[in-house]
């Protein structure tokens, strides 16, 4: 995989993990309690929406407003294209940890991807660069290199280095004040 992977969601690519995977409370976003690991009432067996075309009128603002930043299709065409859930729930744990991981990577390679559009010294360059390529292994994710994700360090290091642009900029606007 290289960093030219899409973070914009194609629902027509995946098998409906959000609407599986999440869970929401009722409120003006969501008209019912849906707990994470149950499939959405309004989810056909073809993993499309029965209601998707009025989702805002029928209290369902929530989903409309929900992006997993191209992490559904990823898991269902690249990491675990054998497993169906709908037809193994036994495999849902897996499918929803990998998501969740997923989601996450992409939310940090969106993050870092917006940082290399600034103005950044050569060192941060380089770090993003190397940060972003270490969130975009060539042999592609995996279930289980997923799962160890959570628990390595390059959240943390985006962080770090996230946080230092902040500090970067407050210097910046000192010195030019």
């Amino acid at each position: 995989m290289s960093d030219a992977v899409s973070l914009k969601a194609d629902c027509s690519q995946c098998r409906a993990l959000c609407c599986v995977a999440l869970a929401f409370d009722r409120s003006d976003m969501f008209a019912i309690d849906k707990q994470a690991g149950v499939a959405c009432p309004n989810l056909a067996t073809d993993y499309s929406c029965k209601i998707h075309a009025k989702l805002g009128q029928r209290g369902f603002a929530g989903c409309q407003k929900y992006d997993c930043l191209g992490a559904g299709q990823r898991i269902v065409n690249e990491v675990l294209p054998e497993i169906d859930w709908m037809n193994n729930a036994a495999q849902l744990p897996v499918i929803m940890q990998s998501f969740f991981a997923l989601r996450k990577v992409h939310e940090l390679l969106e993050l870092l991807r917006a940082a290399q559009g600034l103005p950044l010294p050569d060192g941060e360059r380089a770090i993003c660069t190397e940060l972003i390529a270490d969130l975009s292994p060539v042999s592609g994710w995996q279930a289980n290199t997923l799962k160890d994700f959570g628990d390595g360090d390059i959240p943390q290091r985006v962080d770090v280095f996230l946080k230092g642009l902040r500090n970067l900029a407050q210097f910046r606007v000192g010195t030019i004040l």
